[in-house]
């Protein structure tokens, strides 16, 4: 069974943290991403041998929280031209290597998923774990995860000399919804 991620019914956010002597004045800023695309596959209802691939756009990150339009345009242009690099870097990629799926209950799943991660052109292994709802032919996948910037050769942002600055870790959130294949190709 093949099951395409429907983006447009799923959220996608990352989340940065402040540091430095000014961090009082900065915020955690919130980034929702927009562009992504991928599909998870499973033998059978049970979701044995899983598997799951995704694709996001780097250009799609846009900042969630409330400031001035200035200071949110200025903030997103760094993101894009010095930190993730977005030319250079147009894409993230996840592809999985391992799933081992629990079954908790009747419709309700514990996946442990272990993959390669492409992000701003260095590979890494990558683990996290997700909760998984079956709903007749639809999937909805949760996670949260943390990674370093700096495991992907990612300058965290900076500035004000360094006294403001974001942390080096990350932390994404996803509710993913992946409906059957034929049902989405019908739906589209």
């Amino acid at each position: 069974m093949r099951y395409k991620i429907d983006a447009s019914a799923s959220r996608f956010t990352v989340q940065a943290f402040a540091t430095g002597l000014l961090s009082s004045f900065g915020h955690n800023p919130t980034i929702a991403i927009r562009d992504f695309e991928g599909e998870a596959q499973a033998e059978s209802d049970n979701l044995e041998n899983a598997s799951v691939r995704l694709t996001i756009g780097t250009h799609s990150f846009d900042v969630m929280d409330e400031m001035k339009r200035d200071d949110r345009h200025k903030l997103e242009a760094e993101m894009n031209e010095k930190v993730l690099d977005t030319k250079q870097f147009p894409t993230i990629s996840f592809e999985s290597r391992k799933v081992t799926v629990q079954k908790l209950a009747n419709d309700l799943f514990q996946a442990s998923v272990v993959g390669d991660l492409t992000f701003h052109g260095v590979t890494r292994e990558h683990s996290f774990d997700a909760r998984v709802t079956r709903r007749g032919s639809e999937l909805r996948i949760s996670s949260d995860f943390s990674l370093r910037q700096s495991d992907y050769g990612i300058t965290p942002f900076k500035a004000a000399g360094g006294a403001l600055k974001l942390k080096d870790e990350v932390k994404f959130n996803c509710d993913l919804v992946a409906r059957l294949e034929a049902e989405a190709r019908a739906g589209a």
